[in-house]
């Protein structure tokens, strides 16, 4: 629903969007979509504004939100621009926008104080006054209360004489929205506020949808860094660039890939065509079929892995029936998975939520994972460990000090838990003798110790982790083969080697040959 303040802004409208397509058919260059055809372009520049963005103290999120929505909705982001609070930098860019691109989006600078000049700015850009208006108004005493002309609120309804109200639809009632987006000529001011911005450009995207097209792209993850594989991409774009976009983005700490290369189009046939090019060109065995999201498909991916029959399929099978044992005895509030950010627990994280995921599918309660933080931990462990909580939706509960104390502290904070995930493996030390489910020894917190990886070798934690294409902490990929506190671990020398420029490098944990060295760089 829109209710226009002049009529003459649905002539601009009309206007504009000829404006730019007479201009994209003569001239394809420039800001212009290098992959859609020139007639069916539709563009938009957006424009983020407040001091606070520029000075560090808030992160910007809404320009990313924007970029990828208006992308679904068939619309070329060209530019993004961030802007200080000041009336006459924010009115000359918007001027600028408003000549290129056919939608512009602000957002930020909408409210009551001294600093919120965005409605201002707007109205100096295009050389209007800005006037009370009566329906603003009505909305803001309604929240707000009685309030005179003069009051900080009236300024929310203090806006361009050529301003559109669009009132949009909340797509989970169907309920018309109870306050507008204001829009001046092909300017749409959003609310900094992300949420509000989220909300307000989702009831409203039919404006900016562009039916003519749909933006497609494929992923190629490549396992070479850009350098090697630089002269087949500069052939790709040479034979495809004026129907196809190719993007190189390296990636320094993934456990899987280097670079990233995303190949974007309006046409399902030349993206393919593209996409044929390079897996026929790039070098034999760079590519990845890499899985982005391996905790979506878990359970599935888990359990074909143990109905498969090969080696490590049974010992995952063996592990899945320990762990189905534990679940069955014990609700999920009561048990918890052991997690310090190592390779066996990252393993059986994984292994224990696939098992939770088929058993119950529609669960709303949060995994418990326990993380015993120790003395002088690697900053890239403690970063791993946070990007798992978060991936895997965990609540992580932290405790300090040796084993013994922290499952005392923990009995404490946390007394409904009666069981606990371990990653331990029969060749830990003091592990040999234990099994599958025990409690701990006498004279500790008494815990149901669950062990699904005791008959687990190196190698199999390894096997089971690359072939779900599971993240694990990157310090492996750097030589590490066990990890422990900065103070006690050293990258292990069985991994050392040296390359053709005489360089002295580490392999990779998972190349480690002898699995009895697995431990020897622990102090």
């Amino acid at each position: 629903m829109h209710r226009c303040t002049c009529v003459s802004r649905s002539i601009f409208r009309v206007r504009n969007l000829s404006l730019h397509l007479t201009s994209m058919a003569v001239n394809n260059t420039g800001v212009t979509n290098n992959n859609a055809s020139p007639q069916l372009t539709v563009t938009a520049g957006i424009i983020i504004i407040g001091d606070e963005i520029l000075k560090g103290y808030t992160q910007d999120t809404n320009s990313f939100y924007m970029c990828k929505k208006l992308r679904s909705l068939g619309v070329k982001v060209q530019r993004i621009s961030v802007l200080p609070d000041d009336v006459e930098t924010i009115a000359t860019e918007i001027a600028s926008f408003s000549s290129k691109f056919t939608y512009v989006l602000t957002s930020g600078g909408i409210g009551p104080t001294h600093d919120d000049v965005t409605f201002e700015a707007v109205g100096r850009a295009f050389g209007e006054k800005l006037y009370p208006n009566p329906e603003l108004a009505t909305l803001v005493k309604k929240y707000f209360g009685q309030k005179d002309s003069c009051s900080p609120e009236m300024k929310l309804a203090t806006i361009p004489q050529s301003s559109c109200l669009n009132y949009g639809m909340d797509k989970r009632t169907g309920d018309t929205m109870k306050y507008p987006l204001i829009s001046i000529r092909n300017v749409y001011v959003f609310p900094g506020i992300p949420f509000l911005m989220q909300r307000a450009l989702e009831s409203l995207d039919h404006l900016f949808r562009n039916e003519h097209v749909q933006f497609l792209n494929r992923d190629i993850y490549v396992n070479k860094d850009e350098t090697f594989i630089a002269p087949v991409l500069y052939m790709a774009d040479a034979k495809f660039k004026k129907h196809v976009s190719l993007g190189s983005y390296p990636d320094w700490v993934n456990n899987y890939y280097r670079v990233k290369l995303i190949l974007d189009s309006d046409s399902s046939q030349h993206l393919q065509e593209a996409h044929n090019f390079l897996m026929e060109n790039l070098p034999a065995g760079s590519t990845v079929p890499f899985i982005k999201d391996p905790e979506a498909g878990a359970a599935e991916a888990v359990h074909s892995l143990a109905e498969s029959g090969s080696p490590l399929g049974q010992k995952v099978a063996s592990s899945l029936c320990t762990v189905e044992k534990a679940l069955n005895q014990y609700s999920l509030p009561e048990i918890c998975v052991g997690f310090n950010g190592g390779k066996d627990c990252t393993a059986l994280l994984h292994l224990f939520y696939a098992a939770v995921q088929r058993r119950r599918p529609e669960r709303t309660v949060k995994l418990q994972a326990l993380y015993i933080r120790i003395v002088s931990p690697f900053p890239e462990m403690e970063q791993f460990i946070q990007d798992t909580a978060k991936r895997y939706n965990l609540q992580l509960l932290t405790v300090h000090g040796n084993i013994k104390q922290a499952l005392a502290d923990l009995k404490v904070q946390h007394p409904q838990l009666k069981a606990v995930l371990m990653g331990t493996r029969r060749t830990d030390p003091y592990s040999c003798t234990l099994s599958p489910m025990c409690m701990t020894d006498e004279g500790w917190p008494q815990y149901m110790r669950v062990n699904p990886l005791l008959d687990w070798t190196y190698h199999d934690i390894w096997e089971f982790l690359r072939t779900l294409y599971v993240p694990y902490c990157i310090l492996y990929d750097k030589g590490y083969t066990s990890l422990g506190s900065m103070d006690n671990t050293s990258k292990n020398p069985a991994l050392q080697y040296v390359n053709d420029l005489g360089l002295e490098l580490y392999k990779p944990a998972y190349l480690l040959e002898n699995e009895d060295d697995e431990r020897t760089s622990r102090k």
